[in-house]
């Protein structure tokens, strides 16, 4: 199966969330499970500072509008994955991440930016493509890629099928509709059964317009997305492609994030001996400055700190949190308020509570591995990463029963303990006084030492891994490549 899998992020190198997670998982376990994948993204300068000699394959042009020269490139990581990179340095070899400056603002021409990766990547699925390799599926990755099918559409003659992968409906890519001709797009395109949207061009309604099947994170989002309360003004278009909508899981890299093997932590453990967990724990209270306090549970959160992850519900009870007793650290940037609220915080509850804005890998992993708790109150939450991660890790999560977080933690109950199935705990509201009585079961039960360590097993023996969602991915792309 020969997969073309076009994103604007890949980890390490380029990431601003799961998204980059996955754009390196992915197609390396649909490489593990035998099939032909190349990743397209931009040449950017971190992808430049990591394989300078990308060998050049082919010029890119003669695809309408007014975009700069570029070339496609390609280089290859350890494991045998092949990146194609778009080398247009006017557009991609900039300070800042892939969709904004170094001073936090987005780049004013990130329209034609990913304008030239949606172009590039439908050239290359159709028969123009100067290249001899031709995709069977262009699996295309959020607002940036949301033009390729688009184009597809326009252009006419064949192209591999098309297939646009949702991350996060929130993030739509919204321009102005006069950059219709500058992207090479028609004036047919200025339509409501085209590209246009509430006045605007949108890079993802033409997405979810033209691609043959549309593929989400996790089943449960792929049914909150049909609602309004979830839907961003587009859960209209979904339920009208909703019989081609599916909803696929994301795994987790069990091999970066294994506790029996992670350099980053501060002693290895696992589900045969959790009691090697606690020097993880006091570790990370001693790098933090909070209080050397063994019979009080560490809360841990890592993310955007946004209302989306619903930080601000967490800010709200930082003095119930205390008082639960608990201690809680939180590692994150976003919202400047946020992190504001968190740094004071921090300092009127020094010793109970500790805050590091930016992100910190080392740290994230010794949250993951050091916390009693994880925390993840998120108002809407397309699949989640670190829920994962954490079960894990053996540091059950607390989770607002939505998307993928209610499609991986089962909610300790009696029934769910018979059945051997809890993982964590989970609340329904977006609310303070639905996440609090959470908190409190989750704190009561963790002073049940029995109790609390079959809770961490559970957790630590689920299967996060790639591979059966590779496999998932690659029974997709057989349907839609022989339609």
């Amino acid at each position: 199966m020969r997969v073309l899998f076009a994103t604007p992020e890949i980890a390490p190198w380029v990431k601003s969330g799961g998204l980059g997670d996955v754009s390196r998982a992915l197609p390396a376990a649909l490489l593990a499970a035998g099939a032909d994948p190349r990743v397209l993204i931009p040449y950017y300068p971190a992808l430049r500072r990591a394989f300078p000699n990308a060998v050049p394959l082919a010029s890119l042009h003669g695809f309408g509008g007014d975009y700069a020269a570029a070339r496609l490139c390609e280089a290859v990581l350890p494991e045998g994955l092949k990146l194609w990179c778009i080398d247009c340095p006017p557009y991609y070899d900039r300070a800042g991440n892939a969709y904004q400056d170094d001073t936090g603002r987005d780049f004013a021409d990130n329209a034609v930016r990913f304008g030239l990766l949606s172009r590039v990547a439908a050239l290359l699925a159709s028969a123009q493509s100067p290249m001899p390799w031709r995709p069977q599926v262009l699996h295309g990755n959020d607002w940036p890629c949301g033009l390729a099918p688009a184009f597809a559409h326009y252009d006419g003659g064949r192209h591999a099928a098309m297939l646009m992968a949702v991350h996060n409906l929130a993030f739509q890519g919204n321009f102005d509709l006069e950059l219709l001709a500058p992207l090479g797009l028609p004036q047919e395109a200025r339509a409501a059964e085209g590209v246009e949207y509430f006045g605007q061009l949108s890079f993802l309604k033409a997405g979810l317009q033209f691609a043959r099947h549309i593929v989400t994170v996790s089943p449960r989002y792929a049914q909150e997305l049909l609602s309004e309360e979830f839907g961003y003004g587009l859960a209209g278009l979904l339920r009208w492609r909703s019989a081609d909508l599916t909803g696929i899981l994301n795994g987790i890299d069990t091999a970066l994030w294994n506790p029996q093997t992670d350099p980053l932590i501060a002693a290895p453990y696992g589900a045969e001996n959790l009691e090697h967990k606690a020097a993880n724990t006091r570790a990370l209270r001693a790098d933090l400055g909070l209080l050397p306090e063994p019979k009080v549970p560490l809360l841990g959160m890592v993310g955007r700190l946004t209302e989306q992850k619903g930080v601000d519900l967490v800010a709200s009870l930082a003095e119930d949190i205390v008082q639960l007793p608990a201690q809680l650290v939180v590692l994150g940037e976003g919202d400047q308020g946020i992190e504001a609220a968190l740094r004071e915080l921090a300092t009127r509850y020094a010793g109970r509570i500790a805050v590091q804005v930016g992100f910190d890998e080392t740290l994230a992993h010794r949250i993951e591995a050091g916390a009693d708790i994880f925390l993840m109150p998120s108002r809407f939450e397309p699949c989640g990463l670190n829920q994962m991660y954490s079960m894990h890790y053996g540091t059950p999560p607390v989770v607002r029963a939505v998307g993928g977080l209610a499609d991986t933690v089962v909610d300790w109950n009696q029934a769910t303990r018979a059945a051997g199935s809890a993982t964590g705990f989970t609340f329904a509201a977006a609310d303070a006084s639905d996440l609090l009585p959470a908190l409190r079961r989750a704190v009561a039960l963790w002073q049940d030492r029995p109790a609390w360590q079959e809770l961490m097993r559970n957790g630590m023996r689920r299967d996060f891994g790639w591979a059966p969602v590779a496999r998932r991915y690659l029974e997709l792309y057989a349907r839609l490549a022989v339609n």
